[in-house]
């Protein structure tokens, strides 16, 4: 059977769907989701505030930080209620897209 002819069904959180499974598909790197109370810059930048402070207890959508990147500053926010457990980074330090920021308990 040629590659384009493999079939599979992939079940995800809205139903199955049928794809190709070519090499690039099989070889992929497999979802994982994501801790919400490990909060990772979505992309490269500088810290420019930091609001948050280890003990603290958040309510979802408090500001935690504000992360600059191309010249826009971004809120970052707590995605879920918690306490603040630990702030990785410090104003001013450049952030790499991944990094961990802020980690909620």
């Amino acid at each position: 059977m040629k590659e384009q002819d493999k079939l599979g069904r992939i079940a995800l959180e809205n139903g199955v769907y049928e794809t190709r499974l070519t090499r690039k598909f099989e070889k992929r790197r497999l979802f994982e989701r994501q801790d919400p109370r490990i909060i990772k810059a979505l992309i490269p930048g500088v810290v420019a505030e930091i609001s948050a402070h280890k003990g603290q207890t958040v309510r979802r959508g408090d500001g935690l930080m504000t992360l600059e990147a191309m010249k826009m500053l971004n809120r970052i926010t707590a995605p879920v209620p918690g306490t603040v457990k630990a702030v990785r980074v410090k104003a001013g330090e450049k952030v790499s897209k991944g990094q961990v920021l802020v980690e909620l308990e």
